[in-house]
């Protein structure tokens, strides 16, 4: 980066079911929160990078989304950029911001991430996340997580689906759920009769990501020891932290044998184990340092590094090539990080991760949570927040409500769950699936004010 960059402004909306609620309203909102603590005019913001991943699916809006949802909110005619990169959205539309900035393009940008999840038919929510898989090799996928015991149906060679209009007579007579697993065949080239057992097996549905994760634990588990009850110690620290968080989406406190005891969503996952769906919102304002200074440096937090990796099948390990840019950019080490916002999907995700970004040794992430070095008062506190099990995920939104959490620790205005001294902060921020490990990753090191 040529300039020094700093976030001046943050908002979001507590995540949650909001069936009422459209993309335009959740983003109107965060927009105007993020403003309002930047104390900016909107039309002092220069340019947008508005991510969305499934509006698209779920709501007709392929194009022009962020252009649509900002339409007459006062930003005179700033350009807007849409981004879609699956779960890291938000994070890598603060990255190209962040780049606008830098450059020398824009003294002002705007990154907001708006999502809708929640839908009266789950099993299409839940399948709408297909997307973020490479779908044609989605049955080679199910196949490998069937072996590994991850609790996938078996895969059989994907074959064009009826279309809804060609149904025999008493077709209606199906379950709803049958029926959505039809119309989500025929999207994505599947296998009618494995979609609709599966549907009517699991009324409840879940992501298919869970299966991923999964298949990821029970392979941590035999490779270095890695139990359930260490798991299920990291989604219990996560409740406690998010039981603190008033904008967090899932505010009860659990204790590990609650966890444990949670209805099981694909094994060794429990349901409180897992992010829950919810709809939101999150932006964040950056600007130069010559804005920040004009319009008062006291609570700007600085970006000392931004990166957005892909995944290449020449060279695994997405999480840590990432982090280790990101540490260099930032001229720090992991040792010098106080508080970490990571991609906690699951309790494994935010295990593997700690292990990805060098918090712990390859293997050591169940110690290492055991240690409570990652809870409020350990020696480095994992998702404050929350997290995503608790914070709550709406796709494209979650990036930037880590960064929302990370700016308000760095300016000690936390309240209970305010890490204490924390200077230097890391947000991680994982989207989609290719192959084994995640399609994108974002990581961003921010640094906050003298106090």
């Amino acid at each position: 980066m040529t300039r020094d960059v700093y976030v001046i402004g943050v908002g979001m909306l507590r995540f949650g079911r909001m069936l009422e609620r459209s993309v335009k309203e959740l983003a109107r909102e965060a927009l105007s929160a993020a403003l309002a603590d930047a104390e900016l005019n909107p039309a002092r913001v220069e340019a947008v990078w508005f991510a969305n991943s499934g509006w698209g699916t779920n709501g007709g809006q392929d194009s022009i989304r962020g252009q649509v949802a900002l339409y007459g909110a006062g930003l005179a005619g700033a350009p807007v950029v849409n981004v879609e990169n699956a779960c890291a959205g938000g994070a890598s539309a603060l990255h190209a911001a962040t780049l606008g900035v830098a450059s020398g393009a824009h003294d002002v940008a705007l990154a907001l991430g708006a999502e809708k999840l929640c839908q009266k038919s789950r099993v299409r929510t839940f399948a709408s996340f297909l997307g973020g898989m490479d779908v044609a090799a989605l049955p080679e996928l199910m196949a490998k997580a069937q072996a590994l015991g991850a609790g996938a149906a078996p895969a059989t060679k994907p074959r064009s689906a009826p279309r809804e209009r060609r149904a025999r007579p008493g077709l209606g007579a199906l379950p709803r759920l049958a029926l959505d697993a039809l119309v989500i065949a025929e999207h994505y080239q599947l296998d009618l009769g494995r979609l609709v057992a599966q549907a009517l097996r699991n009324k409840s549905g879940r992501s298919p990501f869970m299966d991923v994760y999964a298949v990821g634990a029970r392979r941590h588990m035999e490779r270095y020891g890695t139990t359930a009850g260490q798991l299920a110690l990291i989604a219990a620290k996560n409740h406690e932290h998010g039981a603190r968080n008033p904008l967090a989406q899932v505010q009860r406190s659990m204790t590990t044998d609650e966890v444990l005891s949670d209805r099981t969503v694909s094994p060794p996952l429990t349901r409180a184990m897992c992010a829950p769906l919810g709809d939101g919102a999150a932006a964040a304002i950056v600007c130069s340092e010559a804005f920040a200074r004009r319009h008062g440096l006291g609570r700007a937090v600085r970006i000392r590094a931004s990166v957005v990796a892909a995944a290449d099948p020449e060279a695994p390990g997405i999480g840590r090539r990432a982090a280790r840019r990101a540490y260099e950019r930032a001229a720090l080490g992991p040792s010098a990080v106080h508080v970490a916002e990571v991609h906690d999907a699951t309790a494994f995700g935010e295990l593997s991760q700690s292990e990805s970004l060098s918090f712990c040794a390859e293997g050591e992430g169940g110690p290492w949570a055991e240690s409570g070095a990652t809870r409020l008062g350990g020696a480095l506190p994992l998702n404050p927040s929350g997290g995503l099990e608790c914070r709550g995920h709406p796709i494209a939104a979650s990036g930037l409500a880590q960064v929302h959490e990370l700016v308000t620790q760095l300016r000690g205005e936390a309240g209970a769950r305010q890490v204490e001294r924390a200077r230097i902060a890391l947000a991680q921020n994982g989207g989609g699936f290719l192959g084994e490990e995640e399609a994108a990753m974002a990581i961003h090191v921010l640094e906050g004010p003298a106090r």
